[in-house]
């Protein structure tokens, strides 16, 4: 792995991984360490949420940290909407599941949790100018870096029309009353 980007980052994701060593509401099943002697080093951290509305489920860490919740089959549905509602932020999302029918399905219920939506496949490491990339909600524009989509960030589209032949009225034909028999 390599180093965070500066002190400041590698303090703000350990102390995500502080908060989830001393709640009863998570715990780091493996990492929860750094080391700045020399870079901003964070172990590679995993956390189990028990409660899904736990601070590492709901914010943007931008680091090497892992939620997870564990869920009953038995409340698919219920937690597909508890990832809808949990968070406002949307920068990535993904689905891992061999039935079509379950990713079809969580792709549109999850329209717009994500600006960035992944089947069977991790939500990290897309490549810009291959892969258009950009969050919703809280986590951006969406306006998709890498893609002719991102043109629309920067400009303003405007129709003009032109007529060439004055008007001498103001009404439009449907506007006739005849029009309405």
């Amino acid at each position: 792995m390599n180093a965070v980007i500066d002190e400041k980052s590698f303090d703000n994701i350990t102390n995500y991984i502080s908060k989830a060593k001393n709640t009863s509401d998570a715990e780091v099943v493996f990492g929860g360490t750094g080391d700045k002697s020399k870079g901003y080093f964070v172990q590679p951290t995993v956390i189990q949420a028990h409660n899904p509305h736990f601070v590492t489920m709901t914010e943007e860490i931008f680091g090497p940290v892992l939620t997870i919740h564990v869920y009953k089959d038995k409340d698919f549905d219920q937690t597909v909407r508890l990832v809808d509602e949990t968070s406002p932020y949307g920068l990535t999302g993904c689905i891992f599941a061999q039935d079509r029918g379950v990713l079809v399905k969580v792709a549109d219920e999850l329209k717009y949790a994500a600006g960035n939506f992944y089947f069977n496949d991790k939500p990290t490491g897309a490549v810009v100018g291959q892969q258009p990339f950009g969050g919703s909600r809280q986590s951006g524009t969406n306006d998709k870096a890498g893609s002719h989509l991102n043109l629309l960030r920067w400009i303003s589209p405007r129709t003009i029309k032109e007529t060439l032949i004055p008007p001498t009225d103001y009404r439009y034909p449907f506007m006739k009353e005849d029009s309405c028999h």
